[in-house]
């Protein structure tokens, strides 16, 4: 098991280096905040379609199969699993829906019939109507077909149902979960933590003058991202020391089993502590004491011609979601 690969959570591409690596890190954070603010509120069907774009992405990118195959086939199971799972429950209207005629025709009571009224004198000038047969039957009421083919439930099969809130329901939620984390792999995957930082750095320059710490946030995210293939390299090696013992759980027990976990997650966090322990003694060694008194050597960011590029198509993205988008 090999978590580095199957599961390239924060992790840099540094080869082949695609067009997606070339492009701008403030253009492709745009993009990213796009993929994770347009699927609010739109319809099922453009969400199923920015998971294809996602997709397309990778695939047109050039990216080997090997880094996001796993990863994809997760996410794929996982809102698959949600989608069904959705659909199956109940909708939350908690309407019993009843046809619109009754199963079997009304019966009525018989009443008892009046005595025919005797006609009145010929002078008389108002004649009362005559009383209406109980035995004569009624016509047939029409029967017409429904206008449209629309029908709320989808399948009906004995405890089996699914409506079309709960299915729409579940494609959104599926394939939200899907956009989520794949967007944001794949950013991770193709753009450097330096080029991150420097990019955020130039996007926040402005709140410098309102004493903001920039720098500080910029040094501490680029720490962070610095730091997540250690933390997956870390429960890596737990897990293959956990293998090669060989461990019998159904001998040990429960309680056994719960002390073994115990016992990993504190030797896991000792050592998170200790190479971020690490860390900081490499910074201090190179003289970085203080932001004052040291500068972060990260290079200047500059849009180029694929940048205006992409920057056009999130806008056509944008304006394709206002216009086809919503529910």
């Amino acid at each position: 098991m090999d978590l580095m690969r199957s599961l390239p959570l924060g992790l840099y591409l540094e080869k082949p280096v695609t067009w997606l690596h070339r492009l701008d890190a403030r253009v492709k954070l745009g993009w990213l905040l796009a993929f994770l603010l347009v699927p609010i509120l739109a319809s099922g069907i453009f969400r199923l379609a920015i998971a294809a774009v996602l997709v397309l992405l990778t695939l047109a990118a050039g990216i080997p199969a090997r880094v996001w195959r796993n990863q994809m086939v997760w996410l794929l199971t996982i809102g698959s699993f949600v989608v069904l799972l959705t659909a199956l429950s109940p909708d939350g209207y908690a309407i019993d829906y009843r046809p619109r005629l009754p199963a079997t025709p009304l019966t009525f009571a018989q009443t008892q019939r009046l005595p025919p009224v005797p006609p009145g004198p010929r002078w008389w000038p108002f004649r009362q109507a005559p009383v209406p047969d109980d035995r004569t039957p009624l016509p047939p009421e029409p029967q017409f077909a429904p206008p449209t083919d629309y029908r709320y439930w989808l399948v009906e099969r004995g405890p089996i149902k699914i409506s079309r809130r709960s299915l729409g329901l579940g494609v959104r939620l599926g394939s939200l979960i899907f956009i989520l984390i794949y967007s944001t792999t794949l950013y991770l995957l193709t753009t450097a933590p330096e080029e991150i930082a420097a990019g955020l750095e130039t996007l926040l320059s402005p709140l410098a003058r309102l004493r903001f710490p920039v720098t500080e946030v910029v040094l501490t995210l680029t720490l962070a991202l610095r730091f997540i293939p250690l933390v997956l390299e870390e429960v890596q090696n737990l897990v293959r020391a956990v293998r090669t013992r060989a461990i019998n759980w159904k001998k040990i027990g429960f309680r056994g089993a719960i002390t073994i976990w115990i016992t990993l997650a504190e030797r896991l966090l000792d050592n998170l502590l200790m190479r971020a322990d690490q860390m900081a003694s490499a910074m201090k060694a190179r003289g970085f004491t203080a932001v004052e008194r040291h500068e972060m050597p990260l290079y200047a960011p500059q849009l180029r011609s694929r940048d205006w590029i992409a920057i056009a198509a999130l806008g056509g993205f944008i304006a394709l979601r206002m216009v086809w988008g919503n529910p």
